[in-house]
């Protein structure tokens, strides 16, 4: 089986243990530099910030059944999850032009100031670590103190990636990657905006091999032993100038829920 079929395996079966989005108030809101509007969340009250980034056809709800989430708030941590634009309660504009030229990072960038936070950890999983990865790359280094990518490799870097291409054709022109079709009739019955899915994907941030290998921030590299759906995530840590790379049990789909990585993320965050 390709890697990329073992990659739609794990997406699916991780697609299919998420809940759907429930039918609530989509307060609160916030009003990023475009009016879009971001829906989000706040757990605890700590005094140190951070904010989890979730995957693709997912929204922030999948950090809620993550054991990370409430170890972070027992642990003094102000937690804030969201939704990014085109996912869950947020808005889903219909124009390529919205997803383009790191909207998603202004928006996590408006949002954490909106809040009061001028300094944050980030952790992103899959997707979320693609947007974590540029949000390092972009902002000024003193906004993100220290940053985990979870079930990442290098593949990212790549502009012409295959998986990022062929999830876009897959929306943009269906029945074109019948391999993916599961994946995309899932996003349909799960009430996902598959117009949305498709501009993020043909917006998707790209972050080159140089432009990583600046980043000053420490960075825990943390992928599943049985996961290189994105490539290797030794890759990814050999590029990056202060990271460190941690491998615990499990696959892509499986990873981010596990008391291995809660463990190693909050080791890492907690470490000074």
């Amino acid at each position: 089986m390709t890697r990329l079929k073992l990659g739609l395996c794990a997406l699916l079966s991780c697609l299919l243990t998420t809940p759907l989005l429930a039918q609530t108030a989509r307060e609160p809101l916030f009003k990023s530099f475009d009016g879009t509007q971001i829906h989000y969340d706040v757990l605890g009250k700590g005094p140190r910030a951070v904010v989890l980034l979730h995957g693709f056809i997912v929204n922030g709800d999948s950090w809620k059944r993550a054991p990370l989430t409430q170890m972070l708030a027992d642990s003094g941590f102000t937690v804030v999850t969201l939704d990014l634009r085109g996912n869950g309660r947020s808005d889903k504009p219909h124009t390529l032009t919205a997803y383009q030229h790191d909207a998603e990072v202004k928006d996590i960038a408006a949002l954490m100031q909106h809040l009061g936070h001028l300094q944050y950890d980030v952790v992103g999983y899959s997707r979320g670590a693609i947007v974590a990865a540029r949000l390092l790359a972009v902002t000024p280094k003193k906004l993100v103190r220290k940053a985990v990518l979870g079930g990442m490799g290098l593949d990212f870097s790549d502009p012409n990636w295959v998986r990022r291409r062929n999830f876009y054709e897959a929306l943009a022109r269906p029945g074109s990657h019948p391999e993916l079709q599961p994946a995309i009739d899932y996003a349909l019955k799960s009430g996902a905006d598959t117009t949305a899915l498709k501009f993020m994907q043909q917006a998707q941030p790209v972050t080159s091999p140089d432009q990583l290998r600046h980043i000053q921030q420490p960075v825990l590299v943390i992928a599943g032993d049985q996961d290189e759906d994105n490539g290797k995530a030794a890759d990814l840590a050999a590029i990056l100038p202060h990271a460190k790379q941690v491998s615990v049990p499990g696959n892509h789909n499986t990873t981010m829920n596990t008391l291995p990585f809660a463990r190693q993320v909050m080791a890492f965050l907690t470490n000074e």
